[in-house]
């Protein structure tokens, strides 16, 4: 008998050959798409586009819409002074915008960092009430400082974004 031909490439298989583990590929990663409804985007046109993180660096050479940063600041449960202190501008001048005013690249990257990393801690924690009764607890892994006050830098987000790895993996310092 014959074996047949999906068989024999199972049997006559190299040992190192690598290949792409069975897994449903999606068009949209789901964080991208949590990051864009945290931001109020993600029924906008000009965002249906956004598909993976390097479809974010156009918006944000264009600038965000101010309404995206009033949207992820109610979401984040924080005041608009808060926000102007993590996206390093004055309050008075993110009043003085329309909802539709483009913000900076800076200030866009900022929010689109933040809209990535609320919706990592939203998976992570299984909800966003979690994440963000974490976000104001002191962790000892981050000095018993509050992870809000890293929101300010890029790099403390990312340190924000390698803690919330080292979680879901049941690593806790």
């Amino acid at each position: 008998m014959k074996p047949t031909k999906k068989k024999y490439q199972k049997e006559h298989r190299p040992d190192n050959l690598l290949e792409e583990p069975a897994a449903v590929y999606q068009t949209r990663s789901s964080n991208v798409s949590v990051s864009l409804t945290l931001m109020g985007l993600k029924d906008e046109h000009a965002f249906k586009a956004v598909q993976n993180a390097m479809d974010f660096i156009d918006r944000i050479r264009e600038g965000l819409p101010k309404k995206a940063l009033d949207h992820l600041a109610g979401v984040m449960g924080i005041s608009d002074v808060e926000m102007a202190g993590i996206i390093h501008t004055s309050d008075r001048t993110l009043r003085r915008y329309t909802p539709a005013q483009k913000l900076s690249a800076e200030q866009s990257e900022r929010i689109i960092e933040l809209a990535r990393l609320y919706a990592r801690g939203t998976d992570v924690f299984d909800g966003l009430d979690a994440f963000k009764t974490w976000m104001t607890t002191p962790v000892d892994a981050l000095g018993a400082q509050k992870p809000m006050t890293f929101l300010d830098t890029s790099m403390g987000i990312e340190l924000l974004m390698d803690e919330l790895g080292r979680i879901e993996q049941g690593i806790f310092a």
